[in-house]
């Protein structure tokens, strides 16, 4: 099927760009309480689920074991921008748990944040796999190693007892088997399994279930600590300070899912063609279009549904906005 438009892109008053995509919100119960689009149609949720990847550091015992803060579990779930904190708490993970910034196994990249990338190489330094965006994920699937008394090295392949573990829990959050789902590699080198829309979408109401301990400990610290999820000026800890009762995670290629915990809701939204402009305005609008917030959160989610377009010269050309959904 072909998906609705599901946000705009304009210029001089007319529509430049056109993104379509499709979304699902559902609740524990498994019932569809909105959507659009192909729903059905299996997806790599990518960095989306890495609360879902986080689970088995909590429930193993591990997070306790190594006495993990909460700023830690909130890395845990991650896609940060390598500002000096993220790091700060990655390394402090690692080494609770006896590991080294030698056994990660997601690759090195340059701090997303421009001025930490820029005083790095000021200063002649180079970029680590701490730098990269997945690292306090990482830190926590070595630490998960540790716990299951399994071999650190090669922790991110997917025949890995940790990578098994996780594969368990996504597959009881989201109703699927995973052996029968085809299975890709991230850009950090985990598994990343295709999951339809519905499916994502029912996981995160039953991770936010009042009654899932494990879940809600990785809200509420997410809750404490947006920063460590995102960092400075990204959309993610942005959203999630203006209105704490929203859990929300953004993945590569156009991928969007979360949670409100409050109404016992999940959401899962992909932007066909990956484009994260699209994405984040449109995952504010599905939020915002939902009855279930106060006046002020309602207002906040609004803001986030629009913002301008600036060229080099800071003149402002346009638009990207999240149609009403």
């Amino acid at each position: 099927m072909i998906n609705p438009v599901i946000a705009e892109v304009t210029r001089g008053g007319i529509v430049e760009s056109r993104h379509r995509g499709a979304y699902a919100v559902v609740n524990a119960e498994g019932h569809v309480v909105a959507a659009e689009g192909g729903i059905a149609a299996a997806i790599y949720p990518r960095s989306a689920i890495k609360a879902f990847q986080c689970l088995p550091v909590i429930e193993s015992g591990a997070a306790d074991r190594f006495g993990f803060t909460a700023e830690e579990i909130a890395l845990c779930c991650s896609s940060h921008n390598g500002e000096a904190e993220h790091l700060r708490v990655a390394r402090s993970m690692l080494a609770k748990a006896g590991n080294t910034e030698e056994l990660y196994e997601c690759g090195p990249h340059w701090p997303y944040h421009e001025a930490s990338r820029l005083d790095l190489i000021r200063h002649g330094g180079v970029c680590l796999q701490v730098h990269n965006n997945c690292s306090g994920k990482h830190a926590g699937m070595l630490a998960l190693a540790r716990q299951l008394a399994a071999d650190p090295h090669g922790y991110s392949a997917a025949d890995h007892p940790v990578q098994r573990a996780i594969a368990r829990t996504i597959g009881i959050l989201c109703d699927i088997d995973l052996d029968d789902q085809p299975v890709g590699i991230d850009g950090c080198s985990v598994p990343t399994w295709a999951i339809p829309l519905r499916n994502l979408a029912l996981g995160f109401a039953r991770f936010a279930s009042p009654d899932f301990a494990a879940g809600r400990r990785i809200i509420e610290a997410v809750r404490a600590h947006p920063f460590m999820v995102a960092g400075t000026g990204d959309f993610d800890t942005l959203l999630m300070e203006a209105v704490p009762r929203a859990f929300i995670k953004t993945g590569a290629e156009g991928v969007y899912c979360g949670a409100i915990p409050h109404a016992g809701l999940g959401i899962a939204l992909k932007c066909d063609d990956g484009a994260s402009r699209a994405s984040e305005v449109a995952m504010a609008s599905v939020l915002a279009g939902l009855d279930v917030w106060t006046p002020q959160e309602k207002a906040a989610l609004e803001r986030f549904r629009e913002h301008d377009l600036r060229n080099w010269r800071q003149i402002e050309v346009g638009e990207v906005r999240g149609l009403k959904l």
